[in-house]
């Protein structure tokens, strides 16, 4: 999953939201040195990440798309999931996305001490150019997968996976909502436990 689904995976807890948010800048054991809320959030992005590559019906969406992608094929479809999740947002909150994305940027704000560099350095592009909320279009889609090809010097091709997402949306979009809806069950059990 990407940024929009981590952060609403992550309860009403402001810390877990962001810990779960910067979780990939958090190498190994570096967890251990962050306050109790945060420790959580970090694990449960490792557990939804976890959950989510294995997954069979993630695994349906990725072959679709691993003839021309190989290895980048989960990293787009996290972002096509983003979209799916954006574009149907109201099926799942009862916050507008607008005010829901511009509260999880306040957020940011008010705990900008505790973010790892990377962040500090992706938060104004992100906020900027306000990705949550421009995942529910496709042509912000379109644009966050140029990003990416780019971050790969060209190498991932990935700017034309919007080809594919237009192509195969239908069944992309049966496929997370079926996959979504597993995945909030397992983070609310987890939420419990961690």
């Amino acid at each position: 999953m990407n940024f929009l689904a981590h952060i609403y995976l992550s309860g009403d807890n402001p810390e877990i939201k962001v810990a779960n948010f910067m979780a990939d800048s958090i190498r190994g054991k570096k967890y251990l040195a962050y306050p109790d809320d945060y420790k959580k959030g970090i694990l449960l992005h490792r557990e939804i990440d976890t959950y989510t590559d294995a997954h069979p019906t993630v695994r349906l969406s990725t072959k679709k798309l691993h003839k021309n992608y190989s290895h980048y094929s989960g990293v787009i479809v996290d972002i096509f999931y983003d979209h799916f999740l954006a574009k149907n947002w109201n099926s799942y909150s009862d916050v507008p996305l607008e005010k829901y994305v511009d509260n999880f940027y306040d957020l940011l704000g008010e705990h900008y001490d505790i973010l790892p560099m990377n962040i500090k350095k992706l938060m104004p592009y992100m906020i900027a150019d306000n990705w949550l909320l421009n995942y529910a279009k496709l042509d912000g889609i379109a644009k966050v997968l140029e990003g990416m090809n780019r971050r790969t010097k060209n190498k991932s091709k990935m700017n034309f996976a919007i080809q594919d997402l237009e192509e195969h949306y239908l069944s992309f979009e049966a496929e997370f909502t079926s996959f979504f809806e597993e995945l909030q069950e397992f983070c609310a059990q987890k939420l419990k436990t961690l």
